[in-house]
């Protein structure tokens, strides 16, 4: 599980530091200039905030793995960290709509990869958390 937890952390260190391009990608300046300003700016210190768990996640992978693997409060992080990314996958089929994705190539595609990359994510998760 040790080296899961390195590729894990690496990967969750890169999806927080992606989270840098969303505005240029999605177009945030038009797209959010429809919003209220709290609105507006909600969205924007809310996506600060996940990408700032998530890298903080991955450090923590890759600078405690022993921890996480060895000891009781890596246990409960680990149950923590298995519930919001199991959560995160549930997202992905029951919160966004099939029509963001389906029949668009490169959609599908990342659909596909992000549902297995938080599966993959759950299920190091709860091995973690559940080994005894």
């Amino acid at each position: 599980m040790d080296l899961h937890l390195r590729i894990i952390g690496i990967a969750l260190v890169i999806l927080g530091l992606l989270h840098i391009v969303f505005p240029w990608y999605f177009n945030w300046k038009t797209e959010l200039e429809r919003l209220s300003l709290v609105n507006r700016q909600i969205m924007q210190v809310h996506t600060f905030f996940i990408a700032l768990i998530v890298l903080l996640m991955g450090v923590l992978c890759l600078v405690a793995p022993t921890e996480l693997l060895q000891t009781p409060l890596g246990q409960v992080l680990s149950f923590g960290l298995a519930i919001f990314w199991t959560a995160r996958l549930l997202i992905q089929f029951f919160g966004f709509s099939p029509d963001l994705w389906k029949g668009k190539p490169f959609e599908t595609t990342i659909h596909i990869v992000f549902s297995g990359f938080w599966t993959y994510l759950s299920w190091a998760f709860w091995t973690i958390a559940l080994s005894a």
